[in-house]
């Protein structure tokens, strides 16, 4: 957690503008060396940081056949003189990344996919509304170029996040899951359309969402996953607060585990708005 002067520090140095405008035309991220390089400062910069990660915990629901995440004490400052936990999970848990390589034999893990790619315009499709009447509704190609005529033509390199409410839900497994009574589980997700219009006519940088899945829960076939994933791409599953982030405007930052042969993990995703 970074202290107050050093987010205010980084308010002042790098603008919503300038990290937009770095994803946008793929151009190399600046970091200062020492005191031989000044930082950029313009004149605006972010208001707000907006936390869009779940809490990891033993309560959060996970897909079924994963198991909850474990912390096990194995040192406390009491004892040891020095605290130390033993975290066992499922890589697929909590708000995570899902790397190409998790459903596309010899694709790109999630320690490998560009630094520039975890950084990104950030879109909001709201689908809220539908999704409270019906569990199984889909982003659809529409929703996207509905979106386009409102704020303009989704940016290459873009980061595209459905928000359907769902993640309210998050602490009741069983409304989380919403299984009917044959046991298959109804939430929203994206369409093959608006996934193959995302990889293929707007070249986004990754896809979102506040569910389990980027598919919808009763899906048979995973045609979002392997749509997206499949063209190189990386997905974001159970975000949250993104009803707190405007439909267009704001900065996304990934931060995506880089531990060996990732087929995702555990993000830190934060909004700049």
């Amino acid at each position: 957690m970074c202290a107050p002067s050093v987010v205010e520090s980084v308010r002042r140095t790098l603008s919503r503008r300038q990290f937009v405008g770095v994803v946008a035309t793929g151009a190399a991220v600046s970091v200062p060396v020492r005191a031989q390089q000044k930082p950029i400062r313009l004149p605006k910069g972010f208001r707000d940081v907006i936390d869009l990660t779940h809490v990891l915990s033993p309560l959060l629901p996970v897909y079924p056949g994963y198991r909850p995440i474990q912390v096990r004490p194995r040192s406390t400052i009491a004892r040891e003189g020095y605290a130390n936990n033993e975290v066992t999970f499922d890589e697929h848990t909590g708000t995570h990344v899902d790397a190409p390589v998790h459903f596309v034999s010899g694709a790109v893990s999630a320690d490998r996919v560009p630094v520039d790619r975890l950084l990104a315009p950030l879109v909001v499709v709201t689908i809220a509304e539908r999704a409270a009447k019906n569990a199984d509704t889909l982003v659809s190609a529409d929703d996207l170029l509905q979106w386009e005529k409102r704020y303009g033509r989704i940016p290459a390199g873009a980061f595209v996040a459905m928000h359907s409410g769902w993640d309210a839900h998050v602490r009741d497994a069983n409304r989380f899951f919403n299984r009917d009574a044959k046991g298959t589980m109804h939430a929203p997700g994206f369409s093959e359309a608006a996934a193959r219009l995302l990889v293929t006519e707007r070249d986004v940088s990754g896809v979102g969402v506040d569910t389990l899945s980027l598919d919808a829960a009763s899906a048979q076939k995973f045609v979002a996953h392997l749509t997206i994933l499949g063209a190189g791409k990386y997905g974001v599953e159970m975000l949250t607060n993104l009803s707190r982030v405007p439909p267009a405007g704001a900065t996304i930052i990934v931060g995506a585990p880089k531990h060996e042969g990732a087929t995702g993990g555990p993000a830190r995703v934060l909004a700049l708005v």
